[in-house]
This record gives C-alpha cells, structure tokens and sequence, in this order.
C-alpha cells in the first residue's frame, strides 16, 4: 500500500467541509501566490471537490500579475464579490498564514495553509505545510503534482514555473534544491513563449513614472540604500527594492511606504549574515509586525503606533542603521 502524501491528507480533512472551499493567497496576489493558487485549485478540483474557489481580499497591482489571470484563466475573485462566503465555509490559505500583516481575516474557518515564509506558531489549523526554506510557494504546489503522477495542463506548468522564476529571482534568492528541481521538470511541460509575454509586462507605462520618482529619493549610507515610494502599490515597493539591490555596492535596501493607515516596508538583503527578516523585525519593534525570508521580507506599522510629529525617515533610518553598524 502506498505511503499517504500531503495532498491525501489535505483532500481526507477538505472533504468534511460543511460548505464550499475557498483557497486565500494574500491580499495582493504576486505570480507566485497567483501560480500556487491556480495549481492548488486544478488539483482540489480533480480530486472531486467541486466547490472550490480562489478568493482575494485586495487588488491585483502589478501588471504582470493582471497578465497571469488573463494568460491562464485564473478563477480567482475578490472576497467582496464571493456572495456565498460566510462562516460555515472553509479556507486553505496559500502563500501567507494566520495573522500575517498582509492577509485579511475572512469569516471562513482556516482549516489549512501551505506557506514557505516563516512559522508564525500553531495557529489551530488543521493541516500545515509550511516550509521556510523553500524560495516559492510555487515549488511546493508542483511537488504535489509530481508525487502523486497528477495530470498538469500546460498552462498550470507555466503559471508554476513562473511563480518560481519571480520569487527566487530566477533562481538567484533563495532558492532551495526543490525550487531547482521543479523549475526544470516544470520547464519541459511549460509553455515559454507565455513566459516571455510575461517578462514583457512586467512594468506598466504608469509604473515607470512612480519607479523615476521613488529612484530620485534614494539615498545611500555605505551598502544600505533607502527609498520612499509615494504610492499605495504594494508590489510595486518590492520591486523597486529589487532594483536598488541591484546597483553596485548596495547590499540592502529598505524601501517604505506611507499611507493614511501606516507605513508599509519592503526590505532586501543580498549581505551574507544580515538577514532581511530580522532587519524587518528591528524596523517596526514595539510599533508593528514584520517576517519574510532571509532576502527579502515585509513590515507594517499602524499609523496609530506612530508618534505623531516624528520624522518617519528619520525613524527607519536611525533604525536599520543601528541594526546594520551592530552586525
């Protein structure tokens, strides 16, 4: 008799559902939440459960994202217009765990999550694959495709092999043995032309205008660089990190956000030993919640935990240079 995998056990615990499955990537849906969720969905929905869906609390930002849904049919919807969500339905959050800064609280019962960010502790779910070492979400989800001789679609295969691409930065951060493994087994059944209509959108003509005016505001002190994007685009402050990483002599970057609710960070980190996450908790102690990987992770700071009158650069500056100078 076959040993019982995952995805078994996770089908054995979703067939009790009371009502419908709802599959929950976090607020802003990135290619690889996108990519893990679509994969997720093609294999809940040929194990027979038919009353899956994919839901979303937010917006999709970034082009390339738009793109994924429209390239691949992506059946996912925002959680205002999923009419029959309510508390007798159950989540498997994707991507993202319980109490995470970008992840709403829906009124559905979390009974499961399949994550590769940090373990947040025992969240009461009843099913948990979560795997910090891996680079994507992605990878996991294919691995169950793989273990258990599932059916993949082309465009499944895609969608995947892109969601590793972008969160390991073509397998340059932080990308495990597994990420590497599933890229190339996805890489033959994927379609690559849609891989190069994706890289083609992965910046928006609107884009281009808050990226020129975020660059101007980077300033520099030693291998740290800030940036302060005037923008409400989540995924847009990633990226932008991702760029100024990418100058010579930068080796960490702390790129933030201010909004009517609080400060948003995005932090990367290329510096062997100084991790970003731990830079990320530094950031937002006593005032916020942060977590992520070792190169790149993500803070919030309630505008109603800020001193009022205090110099929000200064504050983060002050911050990450302590941090920095004390490694």
């Amino acid at each position: 008799m076959s040993e019982k995998t995952k995805l078994d056990t996770l089908v054995e615990i979703l067939e009790e559902a009371p009502d419908e499955v709802f599959i929950q990537p976090h607020n802003v849906p990135d290619p690889d939440a996108i990519a893990a969720s679509l994969g997720l969905y093609g294999l809940l929905i040929s194990r027979g459960l038919s009353k899956t869906k994919i839901v979303y609390d937010l917006e999709i930002e970034k082009s390339n994202s738009l793109k994924m849904l429209e390239l691949f049919n992506v059946p996912m919807i925002r959680a205002a217009d999923a009419h029959t969500l309510g508390t007798e339905d159950w989540a498997v959050l994707v991507d993202a765990q319980k109490g995470g800064s970008n992840i709403t609280d829906l009124p559905t019962d979390e009974v499961a999550v399949i994550d590769h960010h940090e373990y947040r502790g025992d969240q009461g779910y009843r099913f948990e694959d979560i795997r910090p070492e891996i680079g994507s979400c992605s990878a996991i989800i294919a691995e169950y495709y793989f273990e258990n001789n599932e059916k993949m679609d082309r465009d499944t295969a895609t969608a995947l092999l892109y969601g590793i691409f972008m969160d390991t930065d073509k397998l340059t951060r932080g990308a495990n043995s597994l990420d590497i493994d599933m890229f190339y087994k996805l890489y033959n059944l994927a379609d690559i032309s849609k891989i190069a209509e994706l890289q083609g959108n992965e910046i928006s003509k609107q884009d281009l205008g808050l990226y020129a005016e975020a660059f101007r505001s980077v300033e520099t002190y030693d291998e740290l660089g800030f940036l302060r994007l005037n923008s409400s685009n989540d995924s847009l402050l990633g990226a932008a990190g991702d760029i100024v990483v990418s100058v010579s002599g930068v080796n960490i970057v702390v790129a933030y956000a201010i909004r009517d609710i609080g400060i948003k960070l995005s932090i990367r980190s290329t510096r062997p030993g100084l991790k970003a996450n731990d830079l990320a908790r530094h950031l937002v102690e006593g005032c916020g919640k942060a977590g992520g990987h070792d190169h790149m992770a993500g803070g919030f700071i309630p505008a109603e935990n800020f001193i009022k009158g205090r110099s929000i650069d200064t504050f983060l500056r002050h911050r990450a240079l302590s941090f920095y100078e004390a490694q």
